[in-house]
């Protein structure tokens, strides 16, 4: 069966909010990778700078050093004014200022790097968690993918299977209605026919003993009998169309057996049934089931599959039975929906009604194979 106009539009939806997000999952992933890069290169950086500090630290310990120095000289050669010459105070003068500068050149570099250091090291926290965050929002998108791809799919499906149990239900209602109405024809055509035709060739009895001789009579007779017989015969088989007798009578092997021969005469096929395991009466409810089962499917394939040969094949144990029916027939796609499978969605509701399982597999031109398994229980 098609998807309808509602069904499509949902998973297009759901397909387009994957995209999205799927998306969104790569650019994020993709602003994680970038800003762990450049964690990595501000870490370089960083270990570069603490290196230059500590240097420009221990050149800034030196000249201090040489400053203090350098102030103590020129400050015994202020004492002693007299006692140096106007170049050798120069000398000690600019070798004191000189120093002084450098000094000053240095503590403003140990500045600048120190604060180089604190903005990276600021930095350096800000990306570490843009990278915590990138990580778990990729593993959060990740969980949400996951809902979309599975969750979402399963309400589609959901939604679908609703769809098809309500159009299922709608299909119930019209089945029951068209077997009223061809049992009606049925009744209609067949035994009332014959009866009300019985009732007239009685009357015509009634005036041959009258009118003609008694052997004429007994003619009419033999023939009403005849008539009586052949409307019986019409009534036990619409009562067996709608539940086999055998099936209380003898129970779900023999009855099945019967069926199907029937089936090959009519139909002019080869069915072959096999039957394992030991032959006991089941519970009524299984009987009827399963034997509903094995005709929908034979039904199916004389229909539909238009097959030479057909297996079936019904495996009795304690806990469960299996039934494997397989045809030679033209097989379909089970990937299309058709509008008239309406018989799978019975024997599917019918299995799933008895907790059993099944799987159907088939494709143009090799037959078609079902596999049944219903759990008995532990219902005799």
């Amino acid at each position: 069966m098609p998807k309808k106009t509602g069904e499509k539009t949902l998973d297009l939806i759901i397909n387009e909010m994957v995209d999205t997000v799927e998306n969104s999952k790569d650019e994020i992933f993709y602003i994680g990778e970038e800003s762990r890069k450049e964690y990595e290169n501000l870490q370089s950086e960083l270990n570069e700078i603490k290196y230059e500090v500590i240097q420009v630290i221990e050149e800034g310990d030196q000249l201090e050093k040489k400053v203090r120095m350098s102030r103590i000289r020129l400050s015994e050669v202020s004492k002693h004014f007299n006692d140096y010459s106007e170049e050798e105070i120069r000398a000690v003068y600019d070798q004191t200022h000189r120093l002084q500068t450098e000094l000053a050149m240095k503590q403003e570099k140990e500045k600048t790097l120190r604060e180089k250091r604190d903005e990276i090291e600021r930095r350096l926290l800000a990306l570490e968690q843009t990278v915590e965050r990138a990580e778990g929002l990729v593993a959060k998108v990740s969980i949400v993918l996951n809902y979309l791809n599975e969750d979402f799919r399963q309400v589609s499906e959901l939604i679908q299977d609703a769809q098809e149990k309500q159009e299922f239900g709608l299909r119930i209602i019209e089945a029951q209605e068209e077997e009223r109405r061809r049992l009606s024809r049925e009744m209609h055509d067949g035994p009332a026919q014959m009866l009300a035709n019985i009732l007239l060739r009685s009357e015509l009895v009634d005036r041959t003993i009258k009118e003609r001789s008694v052997q004429e009579a007994i003619t009419e007779i033999k023939n009403v009998r005849t008539m009586v017989r052949s409307s019986l015969y019409e009534v036990r088989r619409i009562i067996y169309d709608l539940r086999p007798m055998a099936l209380d009578d003898l129970g779900l092997i023999p009855t099945i057996k019967k069926y199907l021969a029937t089936t090959e005469e009519y139909n002019q096929i080869t069915i072959n049934f096999v039957h394992f395991g030991v032959e006991k009466r089941l519970n009524s409810k299984y009987e009827v089931a399963l034997f509903r089962l094995v005709q929908e499917s034979v039904q199916n394939a004389v229909k539909h599959a238009e097959p030479s040969n057909i297996s079936v094949k019904l495996e009795q144990k304690s806990d469960k039975v299996m039934i494997v029916i397989k045809d030679d027939g033209k097989g379909f796609d089970v990937q299309q929906k058709k509008e008239d499978s309406f018989g799978l969605l019975g024997m599917r509701e019918r299995i799933e009604m008895l907790d059993g399982d099944w799987t159907l597999e088939s494709s143009i031109r090799k037959g078609t194979t079902i596999f049944i398994q219903v759990p008995l229980n532990g219902v005799k």
